[in-house]
């Protein structure tokens, strides 16, 4: 376990340092993009020179210079709320109803307010570097009568206002819907400036698009809505409504050409900025980190590889280590001799062991998950006991579970990466909602859930008629068994126990009270009312791929897990001089075949092969929705990998005859 001062030591040397790196290159593209908005802003095709004339003298204007401060500020905030927000596990709701939880999430509300603050401060830049017509709130006017001068409402300055708090309020809405703080780690590793030179055409494409859209869709609510806030700003700070002007809340004011262009602008440059805070900020977090695999230094030895990687508070810490696994497996010969290394003195391969046991705990907890799933859904959502589970694990050698023979015992973490049941349910391990079910069994507290389901799901209701009563001759036949003594007592010798001693079942003849009925009656009449709703069918009705792109969410630890693990034991066919990698090779590829089976059988459910469908140009990342068939291409290239190697020597390794049935397949090139 690591230290606090260690764990400290390494958020602020990697996390917050890669993050306020991030923060300063948007800080220095700022000027630019702020340039670039004022030259499109102040646009004018008759008058070229003296529209590029104008654009240079106002870049020095002490107006600009002050709401480029301003904008640092708001930069400085949009890093501090990546910083806080990012995930490495996407958020993936089971139903609509969900996502609108996720939404309405007080954590989430503060996010939304703080944006809308942070839109108005930024379209109040963008007015103010306009200027014009959008520079101030009020503006001078004469009274009709009495052709007095006095300060109206300038209702294009509050026109910008309100879209930039509506367009801080869409950024902070499509941060939850397309996983916009989701942070994916790159294949293929580059260099900082090609990724962000790679990615700016696409900043750009998506800033323009979410732009225009936010134009219309705030155009078409400031007509219907508009009046609300121009009367009450108008009141508030005093300012009369100049009539002579044709108001902003009808079809004939909103159609403006230079008014549209302006809010399609100012908006293209809000979402530019933010995007390229976002960008930045994934670029810098998923670089990669050389750890040392060893350290001559004990203070120094909580640094290595095989200590960070059983690092269980720090998720970030965990999988840069993967990351750098599966690297340095790859093209790193020096350091792979450092992995293959004994301990001096003693002579123990302590390096090989840690690895090798944490890459196994991984494929070892999805495999688990992905059981469990099958289980649940081939029972119809019913959870089978704990005492079935283990005797069916610890007994069976098969295609489904690894024997102790066959593997060491590789125990679950105590606190293993955030599951995707995390991101739905938060309860108690092991029970009907519990995180490796939660997403796939039905809800039995739902509204729509039958009397039918509950007592598959074996829960029943003690109000409803069967609690308590037996009126079938076949529940009769099979009641005497619940109170009849073990069958391993009987085995044993030892006497059954006296009737006295065991529990009397229940009254038969038992009825509910007429106010239960009655309660039971009228709950049954609003389930089956609010059935055939079909908002309300739409809002839960589960999401057809929301389980299997759960199931498969933090997969990319395991996608390095296989891949270093594979590139490790390949390797060691002609680097590993002392065969630390032969003691647990059975166990290795015992543990493959058995997560390959287990994805196999996934695949054979329902809407789990299914691709999902294309969606238009945003910055959310969508990486997690194919990482089921990336981790199914890694397990099979990590086999053949390591059967191509080693060859028919794998036919000395002692593993079971269904394992080896299934690895002679990848010999023979049939898979």
């Amino acid at each position: 376990m690591f230290s606090l001062k260690q764990n400290c030591w390494f958020i602020r040397k990697v996390v917050i340092w890669r993050a306020v790196a991030s923060i300063a290159w948007t800080v220095i593209l700022l000027p630019l993009t702020t340039a670039l908005f004022l030259f499109l802003s102040r646009f004018c095709l008759f008058h070229p020179i003296q529209w590029v004339v104008e654009c240079i003298s106002l870049l020095t204007a002490p107006s600009t210079i002050f709401s480029l401060v301003v904008l640092c500020g708001v930069v400085l905030a949009t890093g501090f709320f990546n910083l806080e927000f990012y995930t490495l596990v996407p958020s993936i709701p089971c139903s609509r109803v969900a996502l609108l939880g996720t939404v309405l999430h007080p954590r989430q509300c503060v996010h939304s307010l703080v944006y809308c603050t942070m839109g108005m401060l930024m379209m109040w830049c963008a007015s103010v570097i306009i200027g014009g017509r959008y520079s101030t709130i009020g503006s001078s006017c004469k009274l009709s009568e009495s052709g007095e001068l006095i300060t109206c409402l300038n209702e294009y300055h509050l026109f910008l206002i309100l879209a930039g708090a509506f367009i801080g309020y869409s950024h902070s809405f499509l941060g939850v819907v397309q996983n916009m703080y989701y942070v994916s780690f790159q294949p293929i590793q580059q260099y900082n400036y090609l990724r962000f030179k790679g990615s700016l055409t696409m900043v750009v494409k998506c800033s323009v698009i979410q732009a225009l859209y936010s134009a219309r869709n705030f155009t078409v609510l400031y007509l219907f809505f508009g009046y609300l806030p121009k009367t009450w700003i108008s009141s508030t700070f005093n300012l009369q409504i100049d009539s002579s002007l044709q108001p902003l809340d009808s079809l004939t004011g909103l159609l403006d050409f230079s008014l549209l262009y302006h809010l399609s602008i100012s908006g293209t440059f809000l979402y530019l900025t933010w995007y390229i805070t976002v960008l930045l900020f994934r670029i810098y977090v998923t670089e990669a980190y050389s750890f040392p695999v060893q350290s001559l230094f004990t203070e120094d030895a909580e640094q290595c590889l095989p200590k960070v990687l059983s690092e269980k508070n720090t998720l970030v810490m965990k999988v840069l280590a993967l990351q750098d696994l599966a690297l340095l497996s790859q093209h790193s010969p020096s350091r792979r001799q450092e992995v293959f290394s004994l301990s001096q003195p003693g002579g123990h391969p302590h390096n090989w062991n840690a690895i090798s046991k944490e890459c196994m705990s991984l494929l070892s907890e999805l495999t688990q998950r992905l059981v469990a799933h099958q289980d649940a859904v081939a029972s119809n959502g019913r959870i089978k006991s704990q005492s079935v589970s283990s005797d069916t694990k610890s007994g069976s050698s098969g295609s489904s579970v690894i024997s102790a023979e066959d593997m060491p015992e590789t125990p679950r973490p105590n606190m293993p990466l955030r599951t995707p049941g995390s991101v739905f349910l938060k309860s108690s391990v092991g029970g009907m909602h519990g995180p490796l079910t939660a997403p796939f069994t039905p809800d039995l507290d739902s509204p729509f859930s039958s009397p039918a389901i509950r007592r598959l799901a074996g829960q029943q209701d003690p109000q409803s008629p069967w609690f308590g009563s037996v009126q079938s001759p076949h529940i009769m036949r099979r009641g005497p068994k619940l109170w009849s003594a073990s069958t391993e007592s009987q085995t044993n010798g030892s006497p059954p126990p006296s009737p006295a001693t065991l529990p009397s079942p229940p009254p038969a003849n038992q009825k509910p009270s007429f106010l239960t009925q009655w309660v039971q009656n009228r709950r049954e009449q609003v389930k089956s009312f609010l059935a055939k709703r079909v908002l309300i069918v739409y809002l839960f009705n589960k999401l057809p791929e929301a389980s299997s792109q759960a199931l498969f969410a933090d997969s990319q630890a395991q996608i390095w897990a296989l891949q270093g693990l594979s590139h490790l034991v390949a390797a060691s066919f002609s680097e590993d001089q002392f065969g630390v990698v032969q003691t647990t090779l059975p166990s290795i590829l015992s543990f493959l075949v058995v997560l390959l089976e287990a994805v196999d059988k996934h695949f054979k459910l329902p809407h789990a092969s299914s691709k999902p469908v294309k969606t238009a140009c945003s910055m959310g990342d969508s990486t997690y929705k194919t990482l089921r068939f990336a981790l199914r291409a890694a397990l099979k290239t990590a086999i053949y990998r390591i059967t191509t190697t080693f060859g028919e020597h794998l036919n000395a390794v002692k593993i079971s005859t269904e394992h080896r049935k299934r690895l002679q397949q990848f010999l023979e090139f049939k898979e």
